[in-house]
């Protein structure tokens, strides 16, 4: 097994940064950038921390459409256990063509679409928007019996928090 090769790092330092670290990817290196402030040794622990964030997020990126439809399999035996015989997607994919809600689902033909946008969110947020779309497979609606669905999952309020959030923050108007 081959393993990664660490990228070339550069780290960037300001003293108008006083305690946020951000890093990007720009080309094959990737920048990291901290408050002037930090010592050597918090300097190596920040690039490390933030390496690894990239990463996860690239890998959050790299998910597959049959990995999707994976994820929602588990997401239906842990949640909708008891809707299992109805809850069978035919379909559940990335698509890039969604700018006006996170997912959407057609209960006739059991296909479900998940925007790309969604891709670089926390896992928990694509979590709460497949278990949405996995509800409608039950209840076609938003309906009283659809809410208690989808709020089974613990994060579903939150995931809506962050939702309208980020909605709010790029003054789109998204639609559940």
């Amino acid at each position: 097994m081959a393993r990664a090769r660490k990228p070339v790092v550069e780290v960037r330092r300001s003293q108008r940064r006083r305690r946020t670290v951000s890093a990007y990817r720009d080309g094959e290196r990737v920048v990291v950038l901290i408050p002037d402030r930090f010592s050597r040794a918090e300097e190596t622990e920040w690039v490390e921390r933030m390496l690894a964030r990239l990463a996860a997020r690239e890998e959050r990126l790299r998910c597959t459409d049959a990995e999707l439809l994976a994820r929602a399999r588990r997401l239906t035996s842990r949640y909708l256990a008891d809707h299992a015989d109805r809850v069978v997607p035919a379909s559940v994919r990335w698509v890039t063509n969604q700018n006006g809600r996170w997912g959407s689902c057609t209960p006739d033909d059991a296909t479900i679409r998940i925007s790309h946008r969604i891709q670089e969110m926390p896992d928990w947020v694509i979590d709460y928007v497949l278990l949405h779309e996995l509800a409608h497979l039950v209840v076609p609606s938003h309906n009283a019996r659809f809410w208690d669905l989808v709020n089974r999952f613990p994060k579903a309020e939150r995931a809506r928090g962050y939702l309208e959030g980020v909605s709010a923050a790029g003054t789109l108007v998204m639609a559940e």
